[in-house]
């Protein structure tokens, strides 16, 4: 948990990251509405690899 903590907070400095292309960001005068779809698809692929590297290296390993 500590780990997922520091990883959010490194995360929120990313420059790029919840302002790409794809993400939908809607400005009206008293609300905003944002929604980050190409952040989370990045994200999502991201973390696959990562995870199916460890999986595939720890399934070598025994």
């Amino acid at each position: 948990m500590i780990g997922l903590g520091i990883l959010l907070v490194l995360l929120g400095r990313l420059p790029f990251l919840g302002k790409l292309p794809g993400d939908i960001l809607v400005k009206r005068d008293n609300w905003t509405f944002y929604f980050p779809v190409a952040t989370s698809v990045v994200l999502s692929v991201v973390l696959s690899l990562i995870l199916t590297v460890v999986w595939w290296w720890w399934s070598r390993r025994t």
